[in-house]
């Protein structure tokens, strides 16, 4: 997500850029699954559920040093995470500026450094102030909704705006009908979720530490609250799976959409209730400035 936002600072973006994060995208996975099988090779993946796995496997297995020395460098990896957030989000503003969407002073240019200066002290703010104060559990978890958030508008823009590939640009995303896939799809994970994850199923009728809710109106609604994303997510996905079977939508947007929708689920109601507030807050600055300063709008009327 970052990478993309620097193609004004790339000789050649249209082919740097992809092979940027296609290499990213490997680099990073491959990273991950050794590291997972190291992890399940040293401890039962069932004492993993920890919010250091790194740290608590090597105090586990008697390496309380190097565990130490885990923790640390994970403070200096969030560092550099957070240098990635500062990079990425004054470009965005500097680009959403110059659509109109933004006040112009969010796209001043520093005339020495030639970087988005402005929209760059906005973002340290937003992004340090809060950091101080709250849980960062809560900030990582807020990042990680509003980034998945936005792929999946990308995988939704898709769908309305060229569903069948055939828009004749240079690239497009290849076209597979999801007419009969998706549904097999759904149907199948459905039922393999029902047959061998008794847990998911306990999770949509109980609490989130897995017991029943007291016979209270108060008990019942504290463990509704909680399953308010899983039900959105499993209406969302049977309306797009009839939809699709419909107008026989591409595969590969729909199945973007819907990865990116279920783990948007798992990150909790207290973080949905503070997405929608920060929605809010940005549908309150498009329609009372960004809808009448927009240029697109002003070249479609």
């Amino acid at each position: 997500d970052a990478i993309s936002t620097t193609a004004e600072e790339c000789k050649n973006p249209q082919r740097d850029l992809p092979k940027a994060m296609m290499y990213a995208l490997i680099i990073c996975t491959v990273l991950y699954v050794i590291i997972t099988l190291v992890l399940t090779g040293m401890v039962s993946y069932k004492e993993l559920g920890v919010g250091d796995p790194l740290s608590f496997v090597f105090a586990k297995v008697g390496l309380p040093k190097l565990s130490a020395l885990v923790a640390v460098s994970a403070v200096f990896a969030m560092a550099s995470v957070l240098l990635v957030f500062q990079l990425g989000q004054p470009r965005i503003w500097l680009t959403m500026s110059r659509d109109g969407l933004l006040p112009p002073v969010f796209a001043k240019v520093h005339p020495k450094f030639h970087t988005p200066s402005f929209s760059t002290i906005v973002t340290g703010i937003f992004v340090g102030v809060p950091a101080l104060f709250l849980n960062m559990d809560l900030v990582v978890d807020l990042t990680s909704i509003g980034t998945l958030f936005a792929f999946a508008l990308v995988c939704g823009g898709i769908l309305i705006i060229d569903p069948y590939g055939k828009s004749g640009a240079r690239f497009t995303v290849p076209y597979i009908s999801g007419r009969w896939l998706v549904p097999l799809i759904l149907v199948g994970a459905g039922y393999l979720l029902w047959r061998y994850d008794h847990d998911m199923v306990t999770k949509l009728i109980s609490d989130v530490d897995g017991t029943t809710a007291s016979r209270t109106h108060a008990g019942y609604y504290g463990v509704f609250r909680h399953q308010i994303p899983y039900l959105v997510f499993i209406l969302a996905s049977l309306v797009l799976m009839v939809v699709t079977f419909q107008k026989k939508l591409s595969l590969l947007p729909v199945l973007g959409l819907l990865t990116n929708m279920y783990l948007m689920t798992q990150l909790g109601i207290n973080n949905w209730t503070m997405f929608l507030i920060w929605l809010l807050i940005g549908l309150a600055i498009y329609f009372t400035y960004g809808y009448k300063h927009s240029k697109l709008n002003k070249v479609v009327s």
